[in-house]
């Protein structure tokens, strides 16, 4: 039976929650594909140097990546990043190092356990410029245009609206802004058992679009120069994740760039009810309230409303930020 979109949600939520809130990173669950990432030591792998895999705090690697979006990102000192589906923190802590104290980062992920993992990892290195935000990478508590590089490492695939996700990062990426995404796409039909089976979905298999699919969302949300490499240890990887499936002759890892115009400013903004709404000082409509998601409304409490929805236009009109009125 065909799951609705929040349905999808609920069940990667649940496995990703479970995966966070273990004791000991180390990829899928059991012998089962349950989760993104080969079981073991496989950040290395998949092309993070030894020092890189060492400035991390304990327990962000957690071994759920399918590539390397840092290879790709080029970021720069001061350079502003967000990480969708940021995890335990991992590629978040990476970019921060890069980006140093003069940048900043933010990492936005859909579960509460990776939510609290990753700022308790955050705690141990005492980093200022990191933080990490609950929400959904459809709906990202993140203002527009105020974001240089969007990264992410193998979670889109797991979204059930990926032309959504496009259309956010298109959103919150200040113009000229770049995409550094490294995920999982299809390069032929998944076999029937595969497709339709839960787990294939949370192990990033079922869920993976094909590659003309993903460069037509790109490019329909507003996205420039985009390229989609894929990548030569695909094959090792995933028959890792499902033995013996068949799943490696029509999955692949691939890097995904793209850039956002540099003439373009976000004028308008879908907000999470679909309706269309101006943005900005002058704007009359009301945003829609940034919290008023089954997910938000239901995990996020009074006291972390700020985390949750950050400084925006939105959050301000939602209450999310009670202290301080926000500015976009």
């Amino acid at each position: 039976m065909q799951r609705t979109p929040q349905e999808a949600k609920a069940v990667v939520r649940s496995v990703y929650g479970a995966i966070a809130e273990r004791a000991s990173p180390g990829g899928c669950c059991g012998s089962s594909v349950s989760c993104c990432g080969p079981s073991g030591s496989s950040s290395e792998a998949l092309g993070y140097s030894k020092s890189e895999l060492a400035a991390v705090p304990e327990g962000a690697d957690l071994g759920l990546g399918c590539g390397n979006p840092q290879a790709i990102a080029a970021l720069k000192p001061g350079e502003r990043v967000l990480d969708l589906g940021s995890g335990a923190g991992f590629d978040a802590f990476l970019a921060a190092r890069q980006v140093g104290p003069l940048g900043s980062v933010i990492g936005v992920d859909m579960t509460p356990q990776m939510i609290a993992r990753a700022r308790a990892n955050a705690a141990k290195v005492a980093l200022s410029h990191v933080e990490f935000r609950l929400g959904e990478i459809e709906h990202l508590p993140v203002a527009d245009d105020s974001i240089d590089v969007v990264m992410s490492n193998c979670v889109i695939n797991l979204a059930p609206d990926k032309p959504a996700v496009f259309r956010e990062a298109f959103r919150v990426l200040a113009p000229g802004g770049r995409l550094a995404i490294s995920d999982i796409v299809a390069i032929g039909d998944l076999p029937a058992a595969l497709a339709s089976d839960p787990e294939a979905y949370t192990g990033c298999i079922a869920g993976a679009a094909a590659v003309a699919d993903v460069q037509a969302m790109l490019t329909a949300a507003g996205f420039e120069h985009v390229s989609i490499s894929l990548q030569g240890y695909s094959r090792a990887m995933v028959d890792g994740w499902s033995p013996g499936s068949g799943a490696a002759d029509v999955i692949a890892s691939a890097l995904i760039e793209a850039v956002k115009p540099a003439g373009v400013k976000t004028e308008v903004v879908m907000s999470t009810r679909n309706t269309v709404a101006s943005v900005g000082p002058s704007s009359a409509a009301a945003p829609e309230p940034c919290c008023d998601t089954v997910l938000l409304s239901a995990c996020c409490p009074p006291e972390e409303k700020p985390g949750c929805c950050g400084q925006t236009h939105e959050a301000a009109a939602c209450g999310c930020q009670a202290n301080e009125p926000a500015t976009r």
